[in-house]
């Protein structure tokens, strides 16, 4: 009788451990699951190698990759004539473009020479966005707009003022979809910290006028 109920209780031991790793198991897997869930996520949400809204000009400087193909591959300026030339594709139209219609523009091209070819175009070094600052500086002409600048600093990138500036009747000169705009730009009263909205950001197409 005493060797039937052991015998009982080491069955129900054996039942009890089997139930309770038939549980676990899955829940260990559903957790693996949950864990692997945002890695998975973060592959698929991560940012596209170039910014679809830039529009290439002359003279900037793409970075353009075809997948297995490194004798096409290779960073290459836009010619003054908005275009630029890869093998086996030849002259290709870029300015005026954003980087995903280059990519498949080339691609198309390549299928000629390339299976299913892969293309990918970055801008690696943006020259086409300029601003143009005239009359009484040291340094005249057409500055690429980099760093988001300022009047002030583009005022100090033409090397500052000659000696009859007329330096509270600056202007900026900005096209608008309505036409054009003058911006006032006070030096003196932005240089002593007034008025400070005067300073603005220049745009792509922007002219400063020092009178």
């Amino acid at each position: 009788m005493q060797r039937t109920g052991r015998c009982l209780l080491w069955l129900f031991c054996v039942l009890s451990s089997v139930a309770l790793a038939g549980q676990t198991a899955p829940r260990n897997q559903a957790t693996s699951a949950v864990s692997a869930a945002p890695a998975r996520a973060a592959t698929t949400s991560s940012a596209q190698p170039h910014d679809n809204n830039f529009v290439i000009g002359n003279d900037d400087v793409l970075a353009i990759n075809v997948w297995k193909e490194p004798d096409i591959s290779r960073a290459i300026p836009v010619r003054s004539d908005g275009k630029i030339s890869l093998p086996l594709v030849g002259e290709v139209q870029a300015a005026g473009l954003t980087p995903l219609a280059l990519e498949k523009d080339i691609a198309v091209k390549l299928k000629n020479y390339i299976a299913e070819p892969e293309v990918t175009v970055m801008v690696q070094q943006v020259n086409s966005q300029k601003f143009n600052i005239l009359g009484q500086v040291t340094r005249p002409g057409s500055y690429v707009i980099a760093n988001s600048p300022t009047v002030l600093d583009a005022i100090a990138l033409a090397g500052g003022f000659r000696d009859f500036a007329k330096k509270k009747s600056i202007y900026v000169l900005r096209q608008t979809a309505t036409g054009e705009t003058r911006l006032p730009f006070n030096y003196k009263a932005v240089s002593e910290g007034k008025d400070m909205a005067q300073n603005v950001k220049l745009l792509p197409g922007d002219t400063i006028i020092v009178p």
